[in-house]
Parts: C-alpha cells; structure tokens; sequence
C-alpha cells in the first residue's frame, strides 16, 4: 500500500509567491511624496501659470517682448550658458587634480571647492565688486588697460562662473574616484597614449556626470540674482538680468507682467534642461550598447 502510495503522481499545489517591496507601506509613501511635491512644486507653479492667464494674449506678448526684457533674456542666458561652458572645462581639470594628484594644501583647495554653496550670494557679490571694481584689488591694475569687469557683462559672467563651479566639481569627482583605472593600465599596455587613454576610457565613463553638472551650474545660473545685481551695474538694455526685471515688475505691483515673464524662463530653462537630460540618457544608451 506505501509503495502504491509513493508512485502515485503528487498533484501539483500551486506556490503563491509574494513579491517583496523594497519600501514598506509603498502606498503610504507614495502618496506623501505626491502631496509633498505638490504643495513644494505643483501648486507654486500653478499659481505662476493661473496668475499669467489673468493677461490677454496681447498683453502677454508685450509683457514678455519688450525690448528691454528681450536684452534681458540675451544676457541671462547668454552669461549663464558661457559660465556653464567655462566651468565644465574648469571643473573637470579641478576634480581631476584632486582625484589624481597629491600635492601640500589639497584639503584645504577640496574645501574651499564648497565655499560658494555656503557664502551668502550678496557677500559672494560685494566681494567680487570690491575685487573687481575701478579702485579694487585686480580691477585698479586692469582698467588702465582698458579692461573693466565691474558693472559690465563681463562681470555678470564671472560671477556665475563663481557660484556654478562647485556643481561640476562635486558631480564629476566621485565619479573620477571609482573609475576603474585597470582599464587605463590595459590601454597604455596595448600601446594607448594619453590622448587616446582620455578620450576613449575615461571621457565616455564621466560624460554623464560631465552633463549632469553643466545641467546643475546652467540652471543655478539662470536663476541666480544675490551675487550678480553687485557687480552687474544693473544697466538697462546691457547688464540687467532677467530675475532684476521681475522684481522690479513685484515692486511697481504689476504681480501679471512679473508671472509672464518667470513663465517664459521657466519654459525655455524646461526646454533646455530637457535637451541636456535626453543627451544624457543617449549618451548612456549608447555607452551600454554593444560594440
């Protein structure tokens, strides 16, 4: 009877499988992250879109066209692409002598990387102007020369080069200290020069993070106002910034003009925040692709 038993066919009993979530209570804190973002993001928004469509399609047009705001835009987004330019060269030759170099000082240079987060942006901007100024410590030898930083483009420039470097550099470096350098010694092993070692190893594995910072210090840059209305002059028409419009729109209380213009920065900085993110997720597919 045990043997009848045992060659029988056992049925089948089905195995419910429970699959594991990695947050517990997902829904819970799904939705306090949905109402978190909302009350943080959506409804500031909203509120900026609602208040714009208080104008007529004409107003609108006027609002955001004059010439004055349109010498605006150039310069604010002119000055912040520039600055991000600059500090992605700069940034990466900063986070790779950091990462690869051992010199007297280093720590002290790795701190003072930070100090633009921490520095209040209207000390970071009076302490440009009393540098950069006609009687300051550089602008007193470079104005003989016909060269002035001061109340000028340029000037607005240099301080968003300031404030946006440690954006590139904090994104760029720890991914320079996990590269594998093996794949470095296997390049020069089969005869790589240096050139080749960067372009083909190491270039292609920090692009993303390379991107990710130029992202950060570009949209930083458009935004930025304590440290650029010290040092720009704040002439209209050549060195007034599109955030020094729109507080000057909050202050004569034309709350509409002031909304129609933040509309159209934050449509153009979407738009262009877009762009990098898509290179950045291309550049990432193709690094994964197969060769």
């Amino acid at each position: 009877m045990a043997a009848i038993v045992s060659a029988a066919p056992l049925a089948a009993v089905p195995v419910r499988r429970t699959s594991k979530k990695v947050l517990p209570g997902f829904g819970l804190t799904l939705g306090y992250t949905l109402f978190y973002l909302s009350i943080i993001v959506l409804i500031p928004l909203s509120a900026l879109l609602f208040k714009t469509f208080s104008l007529t399609w004409d107003q609108f047009v006027t609002a955001v066209t004059s010439p004055r705001v349109m010498a605006s835009y150039r310069l604010t987004f002119g000055a912040s692409l520039f600055a991000a330019v600059v500090n992605l060269v700069f940034g990466l030759l900063l986070a790779w002598v950091l990462v690869r170099y051992k010199f007297p000082g280093k720590k002290i240079v790795d701190a003072l990387v930070d100090l633009p987060f921490a520095l209040p942006t209207a000390v970071a901007g009076i302490s440009l102007t009393a540098i950069l100024a006609g009687n300051g410590w550089i602008g007193q030898y470079l104005e003989p020369l016909g060269i002035k930083l001061a109340f000028t483009p340029a000037g607005v420039v240099i301080a968003l080069i300031f404030i946006g470097l440690p954006f590139v550099v904090r994104t760029v470096q720890p991914v320079l200290e996990d590269a594998e350098k093996e794949l470095e010694e296997a390049a020069t092993s089969l005869g790589a020069t240096r050139l080749q070692i960067f372009t083909k190893v190491i270039l292609p594995h920090i692009t993303p993070a390379l991107l990710t910072g130029f992202a950060m210090a570009f949209a930083r840059a458009i935004g930025e106002y304590g440290s650029v209305i010290f040092i720009a002059g704040n002439m209209p028409m050549i060195s007034e910034i599109t955030p020094l419009i729109i507080i000057g729109k909050l202050e004569q209380y034309d709350y509409a003009g002031a909304t129609a213009v933040a509309v159209v920065m934050l449509v153009i900085s979407f738009v262009l925040l877009l762009v990098i993110n898509g290179l950045q997720a291309w550049q990432r597919r193709n690094a994964g692709a197969p060769a």
